[in-house]
């Protein structure tokens, strides 16, 4: 097997069967860079998810690791600022309930109507979240998601205030340590 060579990346023959493709900003004396910044992550969502888990529902919080992967891949990135990431989340909390206390109050009877009802409403609450955050200028791809979630899964106001504590706390941890961090893609 030849190696391909181009201006992204750098293919390294791991075998005779298979490659990977290395970033060509990484090299081995950014390893260690990497690997605190990505195990720094990896932490501060460790850390927020045994507060928030003894709380609330996992599946309406999972949204804080694409944002946590958002805030520390790519510090610098607009999208990691707080503006994006706190307003991000505020307006897919609007979006995501408003959905789901309109579908809740159709009232469908039936399994597979009712299942169809929360897709649309589902769809609809993802739409709205992410026309506000365009015109508003918050965009935060995971809020988008939580918009999803809080459509299909059970929530009380106790889980919104800890999703949104936790990406309080997420974008305060991020702002404390920027100084540390590099962008990694």
């Amino acid at each position: 097997m030849i190696p391909a060579v181009d201006s992204e990346f750098r293919r390294v023959p791991m075998s005779c069967a298979m490659t990977v493709d290395l970033d060509r900003h990484f090299r081995r004396e950014s390893f260690k860079r990497y690997a605190l910044q990505c195990g720094l992550a990896g932490f501060v969502v460790l850390i927020l998810l045994l507060i928030l888990d003894a709380v609330t529902q996992t599946v309406l919080i999972a949204a804080l690791g694409a944002s946590a992967f958002i805030a520390f891949a790519v510090p610098r990135s607009l999208h990691s600022g707080p503006r994006n990431m706190i307003g991000g989340y505020a307006i897919g909390m609007i979006a995501g309930c408003l959905m789901a206390m309109l579908e809740s109050a159709m009232n469908v009877q039936g399994v597979g109507a009712a299942h169809a009802v929360m897709v649309i409403f589902g769809a609809m609450a993802i739409s709205l979240a992410m026309f506000t955050m365009v015109v508003t200028r918050t965009e935060h791809p995971p809020a988008a998601a939580l918009a999803l979630g809080l459509v299909l899964n059970e929530w009380d106001l106790l889980t919104l205030a800890v999703v949104l504590a936790g990406i309080v706390a997420l974008s305060l941890i991020k702002r404390l340590v920027l100084p540390m961090l590099l962008d990694l893609i």
